[in-house]
């Protein structure tokens, strides 16, 4: 934080209040109503933007304006200028344009409708969100909205309230502040009016100051709000979200994918116009021929393809208790390779629990937990997690009823100076005890004696060494060490001050842990098996991390610290996270810096987390995970919510991830290599065919045939063995497959052709086509033409069963019902379409007998032979998709 925003806080901190009432125009009767306007104008306005909500025309834009449907509507531009503006009257046809525009609002349209469902689940996450507070105006309080607070305005706070602004605390009773959100410290801390003469580093560590994101644990307070909105400690990190975040491996992977097929469709259209336009003299049905070959190498339905695959992973991850707010992200889940977490929720259950009390002699002593039991059950302050730790041990062990005829009569609260806290009971006897429960280092500096085998002995140097020994073994195991000690009959009980807290015997501590999740484990080595790495980034020190690890069987992680990181220079860093696995005692910077490397690194980062603090490194990693019970701010800046935060969940994400990126892959390679190898086959019949191998209107209508087809892509199923490992968005596999597979459709189109052009069309026209009356060439060509539309529509439909798989399709893999179901139907009206009335029209006639053997012989052989050449692609590069 700059050092004038710190400078700022030590000074609302230490400032007299009447000077502060001063400059907010304000009082201890909080303002008035005629103020409120003023005081908004003048300051912030309590609301943190997280992030702007697109308006409905920049939605519409996006869904429709993507490189395909730009390129679509440059082509139906240019085709109705050439149809139509520069065609004679008798010559015009608007066919071309409309089956172009039908492309791009189908497209553009299913991705909009795509698009609005996607938000309808943050839409409703963020309609549950209503905070208010309780504000003096005029004198008198009322609940009103967070967001109407303005600077000046009087605060009453009580337990369970969420700080709704930064505030300067007028009055106090025993209030305990969690901050975990703001600084990752589990343990709440006590705060009061009294001022801090120091200047402190964090905001947090001013004792009169409440920082907005943190909450009230127990007590009451009225407080002044000194900041709002985006001039709060929260609002400096909420900044952090309004910045346009990186482009995730997705993102990237969908722009590359874009413009290499742009730039073919920029290389192979204009050769298709220069050879026909060379070969044939007709430069204008050439320069139309080029559109359609553009038309037809352009996907026009990628951007819908892959939102609806988004969507649908999506909704079936929130049937799974999962929300997913960016449903890019679904697919970025796929991909994640290395996941970042704090351990605490995640690893293990966030929920302190006593392990075991031990005597001085560290052996397990119940006594030892009745005393502590007296401490916690009697005082009146924060009961913490570690009280609620030691009364729920009395109560399964059947403590508690002996110890209900006590009564209080005095207590010490507990501080961050004397690190302990102290309560006087008496018995039913009269007999009066203090009991004292703190760190183990302060309760040994005020013990002057202990007890051992029974009997009340000096503290010497050596049982304190002992005793400190037993206490670091404990720490090594991840747990927490709380003393306990006592004292009989104080002095002047009734009147208890922190001079009686001396000569106090030590009777042994608690050992406290936060254990494991039972889960955890098996989850780790499920995540390991799918391809993902597990690295743990937390606030926590060494001892309690590698006992966690040790205990979830992550025995052979190298631990590093937070300052070793921060001395590490640029050139060192990448080698650092890679080496790695459990980095402790990080500040929230170094964990986004940790992940940002690694993306650097080419990995694909998920990181989990749920406080304010966590925010930074959400919005750095490709996917960003929090959970419903996290801070709102943590929740805004995820791209998934959990409804549990369990590793478990996270792995069904993963494999629905991976799911939807085979979709995706499947749509864009299968598709653009047919059509290249389509517009390959075009190309090549250009040099020796006297006419066009195909009509543009023609491959328009193909390409629209299929590409509705391709609508059912997403509820197709992959095979088991594709979900095992991490998918990575890599474009050059794109270009691979596409010179590998291209070109083996091309043998079998120009099989079609020449058994066409020389064999079937001579045979029922009567000759050879240069031999013939012009009459008899129209027919020629009809047969030709419709020849090749169905015979293309069938092997680029059925080369989509057999490439979706690396298996032997149809016997050791078949498709979802429903890809099959739509492809067949794509099937039969394209082959019906030229025996119906439309078929004039189209320019497409009834074929003979003979063409339906020829296409069957050729669907066998190009089938036999994709299957021999996908085993080769399988050899070279190990994937197919």
């Amino acid at each position: 934080m700059r050092k004038e925003k710190l400078n700022n806080y030590h000074y609302f901190s230490t400032t007299p209040l009447e000077k502060l009432f001063a400059a907010f125009h304000s009082s201890s009767q909080g303002l008035r109503n005629d103020q409120i306007e003023q005081a908004r104008e003048k300051y912030d306005s309590n609301q943190l933007a997280y992030h702007k909500k697109n308006s409905w025309l920049i939605e519409i834009i996006k869904a429709y304006i993507t490189p395909f449907t730009v390129v679509l509507m440059l082509l139906g531009i240019l085709s109705f200028i050439s149809d139509y503006q520069l065609a004679a009257p008798k010559d015009r046809d608007l066919s071309s344009v409309i089956i172009i525009a039908i492309m791009v609002i189908v497209s553009g349209t299913m991705s909009l409708i795509q698009s609005v469902k996607s938000t309808k689940a943050v839409d409703r996450l963020q309609s549950m969100v209503k905070i208010t507070a309780t504000v003096c105006r005029d004198q008198q309080f009322s609940e009103l909205p967070v967001g109407e607070l303005v600077v000046g305005d009087l605060v009453k706070l009580s337990a369970g309230d969420l700080i709704p602004a930064d505030l300067r605390l007028l009055q106090a009773k025993d209030l305990f502040v969690s901050q975990s959100a703001l600084t990752g410290e589990s343990y709440p801390v006590e705060k009061q009016a009294a001022a801090n003469s120091a200047s402190e580093q964090d905001p947090a560590m001013y004792s009169n100051l409440l920082l907005m994101g943190s909450n009230v644990v127990s007590g009451t307070a009225t407080a002044i709000v000194i900041k709002t909105g985006s001039a709060t400690f929260f609002g400096d990190i909420a900044q952090e979200l309004t910045r346009k975040p990186a482009k995730t491996n997705f993102e990237t992977g969908i722009q590359k994918t874009s413009w290499l097929l742009i730039r073919f469709m920029a290389i192979m259209a204009p050769l298709v116009i220069i050879i026909n336009g060379l070969a044939k003299g007709n430069w204008g049905e050439s320069f139309l021929f080029g559109l359609s070959i553009a038309v037809g190498l352009t996907p026009e339905m990628l951007p819908m393809i892959v939102t609806t695959n988004l969507v649908k992973g999506a909704a079936a991850m929130a049937k799974k208790g999962t929300i997913v707010k960016n449903i890019n992200s679904i697919q970025n889940f796929g991909a994640i390779d290395v996941l970042c977490s704090d351990k605490t929720g995640t690893l293990t259950e966030d929920k302190i629990v006593l392990k075991n009390s031990y005597n001085c002699e560290g052996e397990a002593d119940q006594r030892v937990l009745k005393h502590a039991y007296l401490n916690s059950r009697y005082q009146t302050g924060l009961k913490n997690l570690l009280d609620e730790a030691v009364i729920l041990a009395a109560q399964s062990q059947k403590l508690t009823p002996s110890f209900e005829s006590y009564q209080k009569v005095d207590e010490l609260p507990f501080d961050f100076e004397r690190r302990r806290m102290s309560v006087v009971v008496k018995d039913q006897t009269g007999k009066t005890q203090m009991i004292t429960k703190g760190a183990i280092e302060e309760l040994l500096a005020v013990s002057a004696f202990a007890d051992l085998h029974g009997q009340i002995m000096p503290l010497t140097a050596d049982v304190k060494a002992n005793i400190l020994e037993k206490v670091k073994q404990l720490n090594q195991q991840g747990m927490r060490v709380v003393g306990v000690a006592q004292k009989t009959n104080p002095q002047a009980a009734s009147v208890l001050s922190i001079k009686d807290e001396c000569e106090l015997v030590l009777i042994g501590y608690l050992a406290f842990l936060d254990p494991p999740k039972k889960t955890a484990r098996q989850a780790l080595s499920s995540l390991k098996r799918r391809g993902v790495s597990l690295k743990l980034l937390t606030g926590d020190n060494q001892s309690v991390t590698k006992s966690v690890c040790q205990q979830l069987g992550l025995t052979e992680q190298r631990i590093i610290s937070g300052p070793a990181v921060a001395a590490a220079n640029e050139a060192e860093l990448p080698k650092l996270v890679e080496n790695y696995d459990v980095f402790v005692k990080l500040t929230p910077q170094q964990k986004s810096q940790i992940i940002r490397t690694l993306r650097k690194n080419n990995h694909t980062v998920g990181f989990m987390g749920d406080g304010i603090n966590d925010t930074p490194a959400m919005k750095a990693a490709d996917v960003g995970i929090s959970v419903d019970t996290a801070v709102d701010i943590a929740k805004e800046s995820a791209d998934v919510i959990l409804l549990d935060k369990d590793l478990k969940v996270l792995e069904q994400g993963i494999l629905l991830g991976r799911k939807t990126f085979g979709n995706i892959m499947k749509y864009i390679k299968i598709t653009a290599s047919s059509n290249f190898g389509n517009m390959l086959s075009m190309l090549l019949a250009s040099i020796f065919l006297p006419f066009l191998p195909m009509l543009p209107l023609q491959i328009l209508l193909l390409n629209l045939i299929y590409d509705l087809s391709c609508v059912s892509v997403p509820w197709d199923r992959m095979d088991s063995e594709y979900l095992i490992k991490p998918k990575k968005w890599t474009t050059n596999t794109i270009s691979k497959f596409m010179l590998w597979f291209g070109p083996t459709s091309s043998i079998f189109d120009i099989t079609t052709f020449l058994a066409m052009y020389f064999i079937i069309c001579p045979a029922i026209t009567g000759g050879s086509f240069q031999s013939l009356a012009p009459d008899q060439q129209a027919i020629f060509m009809l047969l030709f033409h419709t020849a090749w539309f169905v015979e293309s529509l069938w092997t680029q439909t059925l080369v989509l069963h057999a490439l979706r798989t690396p298996k032997v399709p149809f016997i050791q893999s078949t498709a979802a019902p429903a890809l099959t179901v739509v492809t067949s139907l794509g099937i039969a009206v394209g082959t019906f379409l030229p025996m119906s009335p439309l078929g004039d029209k189209l320019q497409l006639t009834s074929l003979p007998p003979a063409f339906w053997l020829l296409l069957g012989l050729t669907l066998f052989a190009y089938l036999l032979l994709v299957t021999v050449v996908k085993h080769f692609y399988l050899n070279k590069y190990r994937e197919l998709l």
